[in-house]
């Protein structure tokens, strides 16, 4: 027996809820600085499942070679990676008009 997606009832396999979460989600990427003057990159609004989320990081740190973590749906990178993160983003399947990159460090 098929098992059913508790947010929208259809079947796991044509579930659609992680897509439209990815291309409603408003995202914000900044860089932080942190100890010693080490820069971060840190992503807001990444409203998704928690298996998804790990799946995204795991990813972005290939990318960009780099080490990160996720808590409580706001991802961290080390490094500023500003530049190339709405582009890898996109490829990840977000909207590009949701992504918004700022740029001045906090």
């Amino acid at each position: 027996m098929p098992v059913n997606c508790a947010t929208c009832g259809l079947p796991e396999e044509l579930c659609v809820c992680a897509t439209i979460s990815k291309e409603g989600a408003k995202i914000t990427v900044k860089a932080v600085k942190k100890k010693f003057n080490a820069l971060a990159t840190v992503i807001i609004g990444m409203e998704n499942k928690e298996e998804e989320l790990r799946h995204i990081v795991k990813q972005l740190k290939a990318k960009f070679a780099c080490g990160g973590t996720y808590k409580d749906g706001i991802v961290e990178l080390q490094g500023d990676h500003r530049k190339r993160m709405k582009d890898i983003l996109v490829e990840l399947g977000f909207a590009p008009e949701s992504i918004d990159v700022k740029t001045e460090v906090e």
